[in-house]
């Protein structure tokens, strides 16, 4: 097990297990400045699996990181610490290696809010608790999760990350419209098909950067590409324009950001472009304007009861002719009006400082309910918490 310090004994209340490597390293980082905050509080520790993430996390990481990559390695860092509560970012299946360690809450936190199928997953009854965003997530788990106690195990704290976007920007601001345009990847199945790199994208971006009061913003998601060369050689055309954009004129700035960095962008954009993803949440709890494009494959599946039923649409063929959907939605008022109602909707209060609030009251609670299920085990030593050392009932890759 390394570390980035000698970790004291007995130190640590709240660990972060991620099993991923650095292809999934923004779900870890959408998260560092929350953790930041908390272990402000609580000391946090991330409990990392793979090699690849764990020099990632301990180049970017703002809170300790420690390298648990065999099962063994996980158990002495358990038998060292004080870990009552572990969270999760995604539903990585080694996550089960973690679950079967009892008396601590095992905490699903996810890695963005969003209407994707992924967000309807029966696998949130695998965890003790959820932190969802708001309203929404808990009408949308509603309908697919049964006999689940979403008054006790669902505690909605809003989208702290908010709390921390930066509104430092790579250019110089001027009267130039600031677009940003963050598709999501092509996605691994026709259901998941969201990405619009190819649809939507390079004519978008062409006919932005011809405008000239235009600057351009690109996050294209990190494995944009790894699925389909088409999708892939489009992504490199994009980047390419905005080179080319940049080099007829140094004043325009336009920004290619494949950046660690998730925030500034999303409040310093006048209007977002962005696919079906945790990105449409992320901005949405900015308040700010924002379309979001259309897929074209029938198949991908489009979770229309919450807010994709009343957003602002782009579809494909009106990227050629960008500019008059970004001019006409820049003063519509009744889409203003929507979009405010359904910003409380997915996140309640969104008033600066009051999601962090209610992520830290979240913790103070499981943490009242450690401690009360603490004292009415009191006397359970018969067995001890770290009897899974022994080697019954490991599987070989447990053990690995």
């Amino acid at each position: 097990m390394n570390a980035r310090t000698p970790f004291a004994p007995k130190h640590f209340t709240i660990a972060v297990y991620f099993a991923d490597g650095p292809v999934n390293m923004y779900q870890m980082r959408q998260w560092y400045q929350p953790l930041a905050a908390l272990a402000e509080v609580w000391p946090v520790v991330v409990l990392s699996r793979t090699a690849g993430g764990t020099i990632m996390l301990m180049e970017e990481s703002p809170v300790p990181v420690a390298y648990v990559r065999k099962v063994s390695d996980l158990e002495q860092i358990i038998e060292e610490q004080d870990i009552r509560i572990v969270l999760y970012v995604n539903q990585n299946p080694r996550n089960f290696q973690m679950m079967r360690y009892g008396r601590r809450w095992h905490v699903f936190i996810n890695h963005g809010e969003s209407d994707k199928m992924y967000m309807l997953t029966n696998q949130f009854k695998a965890y003790d608790y959820a932190f969802v965003a708001g309203d929404a997530a808990l009408a949308r788990l509603n309908r697919v999760l049964w006999d689940y106690d979403f008054d006790k195990r669902a505690l909605a704290i809003g989208r702290p990350q908010a709390d921390h976007f930066s509104r430092d920007v790579p250019y110089t601001p001027d009267d130039r419209s600031v677009v940003l345009y963050a598709p999501t990847w092509e996605g691994d199945r026709p259901s998941a098909a969201y990405g619009s790199v190819v649809t939507h994208g390079v004519a978008l971006v062409t006919a932005l950067l011809a405008t000239g009061r235009h600057r351009v913003i690109y996050r294209p998601h990190p494995r944009s590409g790894v699925a389909n060369p088409d999708y892939a050689a489009a992504n490199r055309r994009i980047i390419a324009a905005i080179a080319a954009a940049n080099a007829r004129d140094a004043t325009a700035q336009h920004v290619y950001d494949d950046g660690p960095d998730l925030g500034w962008q999303l409040v310093a954009a006048d209007v977002a472009i962005v696919d079906i993803s945790a990105m449409v949440y992320d901005r949405l709890a900015t308040g700010k304007p924002l379309f979001v494009t259309r897929p074209v494959d029938p198949a991908a599946e489009i979770d229309t009861s919450g807010y994709l039923s009343d957003c602002e649409w782009l579809y494909a063929e009106q990227t050629g002719d960008i500019t008059t959907a970004l001019d006409a939605l820049a003063v519509d008022g009744p889409a203003r009006a929507r979009l405010a109602s359904w910003v409380t909707r997915y996140f309640g209060d969104t008033t600066p400082g009051r999601a962090t609030e209610r992520f830290h009251a979240a913790i103070a609670r499981l943490l009242g309910e450690w401690d009360r299920f603490a004292a009415l085990h009191a006397g359970d030593d018969a067995i001890s918490p770290y009897s899974e050392r022994s080697t019954d009932g490991v599987s070989p890759s447990d053990a690995a």
